[in-house]
């Protein structure tokens, strides 16, 4: 028995390693498009840019472990029962339940390792990536600037620039509403750029070659057009924290400090559901391993194909029904119609009962 163990376990291994690897990097290859352009567009320095690769990689394992783990069970099992090496298991007198035993242990290892991470690792990564995201947006505003969208980081003004090459700007348009139904201002430039103040949490912008909207002293309500070589605006950086000072999200959190903040809602009266299905979705993402095995084994078996492409083309489509009810849950959570204690369950109980069930009906066969 024990050699046969350790064959069903090295079967497992190398697929779940070789997919975690591979869905790792191809999630990592989307992060690193935008930080290369932070390096080479923004001028962001390379060990801020490896700070930032290095916090937003953990996130990432918490999906792709559970959805590696399943892709090397469909594979495992998949070639085992294709090559009718699960028959002759079954004809010398071992039950399937047996054999799936060993992979259900390592992937409750696996999902309690990965509660650890969620609670622990996670949160003070997220954390640490928005205050190194703000210090980035304090020392050089255009690196938390996109070209070709409205910008509303600063007080009074809303921004939209056509272009952004490192600090230097093109084509921009400003525009400073006055309320009451009054008419907006209009500033527009050819070309400017950013003089960051990081000390006074402000910024100077520096236009050229534009028009301004001006208003008329006579009649403020209306304004007259004033053509410009060179045009100077300090801008507030409301939209950016103080880093030292950045209060944590529900994200940042450890459930223990979700504990903590949950007491001091229900203190003031206030509804901590947000709170609480945060608290759930860590737990029941953490467990999706040891759901995927309970569901994948028997289903490879029954299904009894070997062809990794296809395997693959099962797991992912197994993985997006999970994700989406996963969502739908949060949802329900969230509005209230459900309780988080049952809502971010959910997935794992309907997958769960399933996998129990094609199990037991494989044993009982």
């Amino acid at each position: 028995m024990k050699i046969l163990r350790n064959y069903l376990l090295k079967e497992f291994i190398g697929p779940f390693l070789v997919s975690l690897a591979v869905l790792t990097f191809v999630m990592l290859l989307g992060n690193l498009v935008k930080i290369a352009e932070l390096v080479i567009n923004k001028g962001v320095n390379v060990f801020t840019v490896a700070k930032l690769f290095l916090y937003m990689t953990p996130y990432l394992i918490i999906y792709t472990v559970p959805i590696s783990v399943l892709t090397g069970v469909l594979i495992a099992f998949g070639r085992l029962s294709g090559d009718n090496e699960i028959i002759a298991i079954r004809a010398s007198g071992i039950n399937i339940f047996s054999i799936i035993l060993p992979i259900l242990l390592v992937a409750l290892i696996l999902s309690l390792l990965l509660f650890f991470f969620s609670d622990q690792i996670i949160p003070y990564a997220h954390f640490a990536l928005r205050k190194t995201l703000t210090e980035v947006g304090i020392k050089n505003p255009t690196a938390a600037l996109e070209p070709g969208v409205f910008i509303n980081s600063f007080e009074k003004y809303i921004l939209f620039i056509y272009a952004i090459d490192q600090n230097k700007l093109h084509n921009i348009r400003i525009y400073e509403p006055q309320g009451d139904n009054k008419p907006t201002r209009i500033i527009v430039a050819k070309r400017g750029e950013f003089i960051a103040l990081p000390e006074r949490k402000m910024i100077k912008l520096k236009l050229l070659d534009g028009t301004a909207d001006e208003p008329d002293p006579d009649n403020p309500n209306n304004f007259f057009k004033m053509n410009f070589k060179t045009y100077i605006m300090n801008l507030n950086l409301s939209g950016l924290d103080d880093p030292s000072k950045m209060d944590k999200k529900p994200k940042d959190m450890t459930i223990a400090e979700l504990k903590e903040e949950i007491i001091s809602l229900q203190k003031e009266g206030v509804d901590p559901v947000p709170l609480l299905t945060e608290i759930h979705k860590k737990a029941s993402l953490s467990l999706a391993c040891f759901i995927f095995v309970l569901l994948g084994a028997p289903l490879s078996i029954i299904t009894r194909r070997r062809e990794k492409s296809i395997n693959f083309g099962i797991a992912f489509v197994i993985v997006g029904i999970y994700y989406l009810l996963l969502l739908g849950s949060e949802a329900i959570s969230l509005q209230g119609y459900l309780d988080p204690y049952l809502a971010m369950w959910l997935p794992n109980i309907i997958f769960g009962l399933v996998g129990i069930t094609l199990t037991y009906n494989l044993c009982a066969s």
